[in-house]
């Protein structure tokens, strides 16, 4: 049964005069003006399916290859197939209504496309730290690896990423369930952003903005302490190697990975604490593009760098997937700018 939110008398003027239950919301989307649209579509249509075949190519590649079937490429498997279903949360119904040129979205689909979200973007960042902890002991503690990363482990780990991703999707889900009115039906947005939503709350949601700071905070605050703890202990492994090239190859094995982790955690972190201490609707919307639609794009590279035998330079992979954010960064600029100008 869909549940209904109303709109307070006191909320929103241009609506005093039809106050009826909220069903609804509406997402401001990249830009209204109407000759951009063809270029949005298929910009986003072919990052879609660049992303979606990439990562798909990842996981038949590895299942089908026996010399892959180790813990690294296990998790990297189940990074892209998360990969999958946090893209497809977003773009494909961005994808849509550019096409129908509608961008209501119902109470329904709206609590459904912010759990969804969070769901798999909690859990890449689960893995994200199970692929460091990985490398943590493969650098670390090579002698003992087979018996550390044993299968066994590697399936509780995969275990414990969806169970508290989806602990933290239902915490967020239930603060938000906790709102009774809105005084505005426009998210600044192209989806259910749940700061959003708190935003867009009539009532009093100091509490329920502590609750959900928190726990994201949390959610965020673990899978980055294992990721810095695994990558102190690497580094400092490293600069005990006495060749140049001894650390060029022990670094070479986690390069890749690292860019992905900070292209993923910084625009995530960028979105979620920019919009509590500096909100500026247009800045969020180009990160909220790059981390949910870019990030995807940096498996692929990974899952090249690792079949090259880690042979193509880590700063290379780096510096493709900083090509891309920037490229889409520009654009995304520049497409807000020119739907910012008034009609005169």
């Amino acid at each position: 049964m869909l549940q209904q939110r109303c709109i307070p008398a006191q909320c929103q003027s241009y609506i005093e005069q039809n106050l009826t239950s909220v069903s609804e919301f509406f997402l401001m989307g990249l830009s209204d003006n109407p000759g951009l649209q063809p270029l949005l579509f298929g910009l986003f249509l072919s990052m879609y399916l660049v992303s979606v075949l990439g990562n798909l190519l990842i996981i038949l590649v590895v299942s089908s290859d026996a010399h892959l079937h180790t813990p690294m490429y296990f998790f990297l498997s189940n990074l892209s197939l998360a990969d999958i279903g946090f893209i497809s949360t977003t773009v494909p119904k961005m994808i849509v209504d550019i096409q129908t040129q509608s961008r209501v979205i119902s109470y329904v689909d709206c609590l459904t496309q912010m759990s969804f979200l969070i769901l798999f973007g909690c859990m890449d960042g689960m893995f994200l730290t199970a692929m460091a902890y990985d490398r943590f002991v493969a650098i670390c503690h090579p002698l003992h690896y087979s018996v550390i990363m044993n299968p066994h482990l590697c399936g509780f780990l995969v275990l414990v990423s969806f169970c508290v991703s989806l602990l933290d999707s239902q915490l967020h889900n239930l603060i938000v369930l906790q709102l009774t009115c809105f005084k505005d039906v426009e998210i600044s947005n192209f989806f259910c952003d749940p700061s959003q939503l708190l935003n867009l709350a009539c009532s009093d949601t100091f509490t329920n903005n502590v609750v959900m700071y928190f726990v994201g905070v949390i959610s965020g605050f673990l899978p980055m302490s294992g990721i810095f703890f695994s990558y102190y202990k690497i580094v400092s492994s490293i600069l005990r190697i006495p060749s140049t090239s001894g650390k060029y190859k022990a670094f070479s094995t986690c390069g890749s990975h690292l860019s992905v982790v900070c292209l993923f955690y910084g625009t995530a972190i960028g979105v979620y604490l920019g919009s509590a201490l500096l909100p500026s609707p247009r800045k969020d919307m180009v990160a909220s593009v790059v981390y949910t639609v870019v990030t995807p794009h940096a498996e692929p590279l990974h899952l090249q760098l690792e079949e090259q035998g880690h042979q193509e330079c880590p700063m290379e992979v780096t510096q493709k997937t900083r090509l891309i954010s920037v490229c889409v960064h520009s654009f995304l600029k520049c497409v807000l700018k020119k739907s910012a100008k008034p009609n005169m």
